[in-house]
């Protein structure tokens, strides 16, 4: 079992993804900025951290087998704080990672931060800074899996998706407990290639895309 240490286990994501990660008997180490959000999770293996992503969170990183980063200001929050946590909070934990030896990172990432420009809009910042940091982390040497769901629903997951871009943007949708499925599913994947994919509703099971 693994050492896990999840950047951003209080958000909606990361939370499902230390459960299914905690299942599966490995140890999460969870830094967040309030413990509470945790505090309905009963498992030895969760140590929870209080901690600011704006300071130092450098003293996280040793010994850790995997380091999940899916953190993010959130929808009410202004252009500062995406650019605090969503850019210079991924690029301060790549350095850390990288730093510390890890072996693997896992970023969350989002559908159009791979071409920001063809995004007009108030999501255009956000994905700016999604774009910036998954370009950090593939320049660093590190090695990555990169995912990029679309639309995040709050649904059950079907534990299946798809790879490929839809033609109907009604399409490039998933629900977030798949994507936390595939954060685990990256998690225990054996492959040391490096991999950016997206994520969508489809009908291929989530294990295959990380075979």
């Amino acid at each position: 079992m693994a050492k896990v240490l999840v950047i951003g286990a209080s958000g909606q994501i990361g939370k499902q993804a230390t459960g299914k990660l905690l299942e599966l008997g490995h140890h999460v180490i969870a830094p967040v900025r309030s413990p509470e959000k945790l505090s309905d999770i009963d498992n030895s293996n969760l140590s929870v951290i209080e901690q600011d992503l704006e300071k130092d969170f450098s003293s996280h990183f040793e010994g850790v087998d995997v380091v999940v980063f899916t953190a993010g200001s959130g929808g009410n929050t202004g252009a500062d704080k995406t650019i605090m946590i969503d850019l210079w909070a991924a690029q301060k934990a790549v350095d850390y990672t990288k730093r510390a030896k890890v072996p693997k990172f896992i970023m969350v990432s989002s559908i159009g931060a791979g071409d920001p420009d063809s995004i007009q809009g108030e999501m255009r910042p956000y994905l700016v800074a999604k774009h910036v940091a998954d370009e950090y982390l593939i320049k660093s040497g590190v090695n990555h899996i990169i995912l990029r769901p679309g639309t995040l629903l709050n649904e059950p997951g079907t534990h299946l998706v798809r790879t490929d871009m839809p033609d109907n943007q009604d399409e490039a949708v998933i629900p977030r407990e798949d994507v936390a499925t595939a954060i685990v599913e990256s998690v225990g994947r054996t492959s040391e290639d490096n991999l950016i994919t997206y994520l969508f509703k489809g009908d291929e099971p989530i294990s295959k895309v990380f075979d």
